[in-house]
Order: structure tokens, then C-alpha cells, then sequence
């Protein structure tokens, strides 16, 4: 159970994938326009499901499906590229080579 004040997200469809236009590559034009939102609950209580009105840290109003309550942050670089985890190496090497200090 949510109450009013606390922090929580919220869902919504933004475009349905018949509304997307039709520059977008078919992969993404597929799929709907989702938004996601943290913010402050407007309601006096709701449960998880609920459609709600939450104030966002900017202070825009939204509305939309409560999808969590006290969310957590959950971002991250995603996977290590393996190409990537010796570039490094690989461009002190190359500036050596070439005179450079590293």
C-alpha cells in the first residue's frame, strides 16, 4: 500500500505502435512508447495496479499505472565489451610506439 508523499513510479503507454510514425525503423515502430516516472503520490493511498497522479521532482503532474513504490535506482554501463576492456592497453602502446608519454 502506497500513501500520499511517498516516492514511487509509475507506468504509461505513450503511443501505441499504430500511432508511431513511420520514419522510425520497423523494430522500434513494433513496439509501444513507454514511459516510466518517479515521483511524489497525489492519492491518499493506492496499490500497486492503481492508476495514479504523482508530482515529479521538477514538478510536472503525470498520471499513470503505479508500478512500485519506493523504487529503487537500477542503472548501470551494461555488460563489459571485450573490445573495449583492452583499448585501453592497446592506445598507451600506440602512443609509446609513437613517442608520446603515457
Amino acid at each position: 500500500m502506497s500513501k500520499l508523499g511517498n516516492w514511487v513510479q509509475i507506468h504509461d503507454i505513450i503511443l501505441e505502435p499504430h500511432q508511431r510514425p513511420a520514419s522510425l525503423p520497423e523494430e522500434t515502430r513494433r513496439v509501444p512508447l513507454e514511459m516510466r516516472v518517479k515521483g511524489w503520490l497525489l492519492e491518499e493511498t493506492a496499490e500497486l495496479g492503481d492508476t495514479v497522479r504523482i508530482r515529479t521532482a521538477i514538478g510536472t503532474i503525470l498520471s499513470g499505472v503505479l508500478i512500485a513504490d519506493n523504487p529503487a535506482y537500477g542503472h548501470d554501463f551494461g555488460r563489459a565489451v571485450p573490445e573495449l576492456l583492452a583499448a585501453g592497453d592497446e592506445l598507451v602502446a600506440l602512443m609509446k610506439s609513437n613517442g608520446a608519454e603515457a
